[in-house]
């Protein structure tokens, strides 16, 4: 027989005392007498009101506190401005920056490692301690254009001039351009001539002189990048026709494979009336002071 089955019998003369009741006092309460029972089963429902009430109290109190700590904490993060089509939608250097591009820094950082290690330097030597996470930062920003868009870029400098239909040549000329070879990572760097025919629209010049940046901050090859921004122009203004002209050095070939140094590689798009028309092609060429027709 299981101990808790044993049968005790009360011995004559002998107190036997009382087990412990496995039932809430209520219970107990109840079987001595209804109405006591129902007297302290009303009181219980009041105190569980109470109790309820003030749990709520103190949860409303804390969701209160957490929610003002959010807003501190938000108050403190850094602030991108999303009006400054300018600037990357990425933090940059000297900001706190955010969970994921945190996370691609310590990615880059073991990559940038990983390589020093395969070509036999020493990564931990003091001149490349911090090279890993300097290249990371470096070739974040050398891809910002990646973080930003032609239109974001034009939005604010579009000006719709109704009571003028324009048929003069706009040209922004030499800017200068720096991107990098998709193919070896490695520099291409030159000037490009952006010029356009408006029909009502016209755009703040700064703004062509940008559009390029958009894309030259990203892994290219020359020719996609010349047809992008006569291609993101076209789109956006809508105007009578779109010429890019640019003129670049490529680093893939001065500092490995032929090793040409005074080589220089010249690519060209035209869109709408510059590629319908001889003569306004020819035009915007001379104006460059380029000769040789394309």
């Amino acid at each position: 027989m299981a101990p808790s089955e044993i049968a005790i019998e009360p011995v004559s003369g002998a107190v036997t005392p009382n087990a412990p009741s496995t039932r809430p006092s209520s219970d107990v309460e109840d079987t001595t007498s209804n109405g006591g029972g129902s007297a302290n089963g009303d009181k219980s429902k009041k105190r569980k009101r109470r109790k309820g009430s003030r749990r709520s109290k103190a949860a409303a109190t804390n969701e209160g506190d957490e929610e003002a700590a959010a807003l501190a904490a938000a108050a403190k993060r850094p602030k991108i401005d999303l009006n400054d089509k300018t600037k990357s939608l990425v933090p940059i250097e000297g900001r706190n920056p955010s969970r994921r591009r945190c996370g691609a820094l310590r990615k880059m950082c073991g990559a940038v490692r990983t390589i020093l290690e395969c070509i036999g330097e020493d990564a931990n030597r003091p001149g490349l301690l911090d090279s890993p996470a300097r290249y990371a930062k470096a070739l974040l920003f050398l891809t910002k254009g990646y973080q930003q868009t032609p239109r974001e870029i034009m939005n604010n400098a579009i000006w719709d001039d109704e009571g003028h239909n324009h048929h003069g040549m706009v040209i922004v000329r030499d800017i200068e351009v720096f991107s990098l070879c998709e193919h070896h990572l490695v520099p291409f760097t030159g000037k490009m001539h952006i010029g356009y025919i408006p029909t009502t629209r016209v755009v703040g010049l700064s703004k062509l002189a940008r559009i390029a940046e958009v894309y030259a901050r990203r892994l290219q090859i020359q020719e996609r990048l010349t047809k992008e921004v006569a291609n993101a122009i076209m789109d956006v203004l809508k105007p009578q026709g779109v010429a890019v002209v640019m003129e670049a050095k490529h680093f893939c070939m001065v500092m490995r494979g032929v090793e040409k140094t005074s080589a220089t590689t010249i690519t060209s798009s035209v869109l709408g009336c510059f590629e319908r028309s001889t003569k306004t092609r020819n035009e915007f060429l001379s104006l460059l002071r380029l000769e040789k027709s394309i």
